[in-house]
């Protein structure tokens, strides 16, 4: 099937679809511990070069994956069973931008960071920033709805997107929402954000920009302890303040950030925590005395106010290169990503230490602690025989504890591979017979990124499958 596929798309995409070793290889796995199998992969540049690759897709009975910068982290761009990976980082315009009404229309391979750059002459910018914002890409945030620190005021990605071109899986297109405040009729477009490239690919999608905020502080208040950390976010939350980004990183983290970007950052503390305000210049002020109190009160040995934009820019650095910078300590990482009640912070942490511990594994923990998304970091070496499996073990028992908790699989990686057999923990069988009709829907030949997300067959001839040493 897919070498009758490869010999019809050569036609038209020439040297533009590849079957060596070498690109099959690069596109079998995206930025998660998962890998697969690739059969084809193709670069189209326009949505009619889409549209043909479905259409062909469609017809040989191919199964496709839609992969952007691969910057995900849940197995949800890794192609199974030789399926066609749709590689959209070549569609990479920004197509139109209106400042009046603050709003774009870009392609899916526009880099996030790039968007920005690109409307900041305008006094405005793309609020969703994952730490990957320097080369992830616009579709592969609307695929996951991907969040970041500065979406605790903001909002995810799905506050964000106004409306989409896409393309279904047998090669039609459709348009999903619009520039209008309520499309009428049912809302497809909150429905496909967050559909992990199981409804179809977006082709142009029009984006909601944000105007830059007159004024913005940055400070920094390292603590004792983490728990102490935990309770000043709380505490500030529960003042009636919603700052622009609430980040906290623990006393490994802020050891390997030092060492990488060299900022001065307290390496003695067991907690710091990075606190944004943005608005009017009188408020600023106002909300940034009101936390320092808070900060003081629930313990805070210091806190470190940026004095400028390059200080506030190292101080984002820090906090936005902690991913890589923990290369210093072992040479692979398993970053989970889990979402609890802010007021549960403390004992979830204390959880996350207790099973590493067990498992004899170091743990970095990062994360957006203003709304309470989780990402542990275990980092580990995995040449060294049984770690993979400890790793893993690790890893579920800190999904259940976050659910036990009253919290949920994922905050903006996905679902993809990684948490797939996990949600029965969260939904019940209605639940999910509820969300394969919805895929259906979108999707009836099953051929849309199969085999993620749902843990049941979800289409006509799909089965429950995870490939042979997947977890690599």
């Amino acid at each position: 099937m897919i070498a009758a596929l490869v010999d019809e798309l050569r036609v038209t995409l020439a040297e533009r679809i590849r079957t060596g070793s070498t690109e099959l290889g690069l596109y079998a796995r995206d930025a998660s511990n998962i890998g697969g199998s690739a059969g084809a992969v193709c670069f189209p540049i326009s949505t009619e070069e889409v549209q043909m690759c479905l259409r062909a897709a469609h017809r040989h009975k191919v199964p496709f994956v839609a992969r952007g910068a691969g910057t995900g982290l849940a197995g949800g761009a890794t192609p199974l069973d030789d399926a066609l990976v749709v590689v959209m980082t070549t569609m990479n315009r920004v197509l139109s931008v209106d400042p009046i009404n603050r709003l774009a229309w870009v392609e899916p391979g526009v880099l996030n960071l790039d968007l920005s750059r690109q409307v900041a002459h305008h006094g405005l910018h793309f609020a969703p920033d994952p730490s990957s914002q320097q080369s992830c890409s616009i579709g592969g945030n609307v695929a996951n709805n991907s969040g970041g620190p500065h979406c605790l005021s903001d909002g995810v990605t799905a506050s964000h997107i106004l409306g989409m071109e896409v393309v279904l899986s047998d090669g039609s297109l459709v348009q999903l929402g619009g520039t209008e405040a309520e499309p009428f009729g049912l809302d497809l477009r909150g429905a496909f954000v967050g559909s992990e490239g199981m409804f179809g690919i977006a082709t142009k999608i029009c984006v909601r920009l944000t105007q830059n905020a007159p004024a913005v502080r940055t400070m920094l208040m390292d603590f004792a302890s983490v728990e102490d950390g935990a309770q000043t976010v709380s505490a500030i939350i529960a003042a009636g303040m919603v700052p622009a980004a609430l980040e906290m990183m623990d006393q490994l983290c802020v050891q390997a950030v030092e060492a990488y970007i060299h900022a001065d950052l307290p390496v003695d503390a067991a907690a710091v925590l990075l606190v944004e305000v943005a608005g009017l210049p009188h408020g600023v002020e106002a909300d940034v005395a009101r936390i320092i109190a808070i900060g003081n009160a629930h313990g805070a040995r210091s806190v470190r106010i940026a004095q400028d934009e390059a200080e506030r820019a190292l101080l984002w650095k820090g906090r936005k290169s902690a991913f890589g910078a923990i290369a210093r300590i072992k040479p692979n990482y398993y970053l989970h990503d889990t979402v609890v009640p802010r007021r549960m912070l403390p004992q979830v942490l204390r959880q996350v230490y207790e099973i590493t511990e067990r498992h004899q594994l170091q743990v970095l923990n990062v994360f957006h602690a203003g709304d309470g998304n989780l990402h542990p970091l275990l980092v580990f070496d995995k040449r060294e025989p049984g770690v993979m499996e400890r790793v893993l073990a690790a890893g579920e028992e800190i999904v259940r504890a976050s659910v036990d908790a009253g919290g949920v699989l994922s905050g903006e990686h996905g679902i993809g591979l990684e948490k797939r057999d996990f949600m029965p923990m969260m939904f019940g069988p209605a639940d999910l017979a509820a969300q394969g009709a919805m895929r259906r829907a979108f999707d009836p030949a099953g051929l849309a990124n199969p085999f993620k997300v749902l843990p049941s067959p979800a289409a006509c001839g799909d089965v429950q499958h995870v490939p042979e040493g997947a977890w690599v």
